[in-house]
């Protein structure tokens, strides 16, 4: 993108694992918000680059500054530290991103697709002070639905994947993105026909263990607290249940939340890939005018908030905002 200036940080080290995060901004004078993209692969594979090089597009025209994280991946990382790493991030973006960009550290958003949907619906209560929005791309706000712990009838349709196999692609060290690694996507589909996913990820067994993951479980975690928050899903998901979101927004209702739920009617996982389609251009239309809505905001009228300790585990208050118009960004 002619303008787009992209920069590679490391965030934190462990070991001989950098985890590492990437800000795309355009140049300009202008103090931005900051959108923090998380990307998905079932915390298994992914990495910070598969970003969607249109969404990274409308975003940037959009007046935002974009940060896309790594984060250390499962099964040679286990979830508590996974959290840890997004908390990690959170905190870095908010100090140290504004020395290197123009940016506002008290309007962040975050984003995320499918397991990153997960870590994102996580951060409205595991951070402080808490983000000004979530947008959650076909995510899941419970880790021990039986979708994720039984074996899966449409993976179960398809060729076994053996334990062999599937274990093989696990490395003896700490890996912070799947760049270079082979068979993740093997790894993923055995667990879902085994309904491996909760121990592989978590590191136990959840049936005779439910209630050890409850901090981990965003439905169990809404608050009147909880951010603002976008939900968009297809009906037709045939990896993470549309049910997900739909449950989401129903615990997002009883407990006051501001919230929306985009339903795409006939449509799987993955659709916003689908970048000529009119629902998808219409929900695109719909995550701007919420961003708009939740980010561009008066910061003489905003109260102080109250931090947490350094990764704001659970603690914390979001101090009151004012939406304003979004000033003169336009869209890609």
């Amino acid at each position: 993108m002619i303008g787009c200036r992209t920069e590679s940080f490391t965030y934190k080290t462990i070991g001989d694992c950098k985890v590492e995060a990437d800000i795309h901004r355009l140049e300009s004078d202008s103090i931005q918000p900051i959108l923090v993209w998380i990307h998905g692969g079932a915390l298994i594979k992914g990495h910070r680059q598969s970003i969607p090089v249109h969404q990274l597009h409308m975003y940037l025209n959009a007046g935002l500054t974009v940060v896309s994280v790594d984060y250390r991946l499962a099964p040679e990382t286990k979830l508590k530290a996974i959290i840890e790493d997004i908390q990690d991030a959170y905190q870095w973006v908010r100090n140290e991103v504004p020395k290197w960009a123009r940016t506002d550290s008290d309007r962040v958003a975050i984003m995320g697709q499918s397991a990153g949907g997960y870590l994102t619906l996580m951060m409205g209560f595991c951070v402080s002070p808490r983000p000004k929005a979530l947008i959650a791309f076909y995510g899941y706000g419970d880790i021990l639905s039986t979708w994720y712990r039984h074996p899966d009838p449409f993976y179960l349709g398809q060729p076994l994947v053996s334990k062999e196999e599937a274990y093989g692609a696990i490395t003896n060290r700490i890996v912070a993105n799947s760049v270079g690694l082979s068979n993740r996507d093997r790894l993923y589909l055995y667990c879902r026909q085994q309904g491996l996913w909760p121990q592989l990820v978590a590191g136990f067994d959840a049936d005779s263990l439910p209630d050890a993951l409850d901090a981990f479980r965003p439905v169990r975690n809404v608050t009147p607290e909880y951010p603002p928050t976008l939900l968009l899903h297809g009906d037709a998901d045939t990896d993470v249940p549309y049910e997900e979101s739909v449950e989401m927004s129903r615990q997002l209702g009883r407990h006051g939340v501001k919230h929306q739920l985009i339903t795409l009617p006939g449509k799987g996982h993955v659709f916003d890939a689908e970048v000529e389609d009119p629902l998808v251009k219409s929900a695109f239309g719909t995550v701007l005018g919420f961003v708009r809505e939740h980010l561009l905001v008066e910061r003489a009228e905003r109260a102080p908030e109250v931090d947490g300790d350094r990764t704001g585990h659970f603690t914390g208050k979001r101090g009151r905002i004012s939406a304003i118009e979004f000033g003169t960004g336009g869209r890609s």
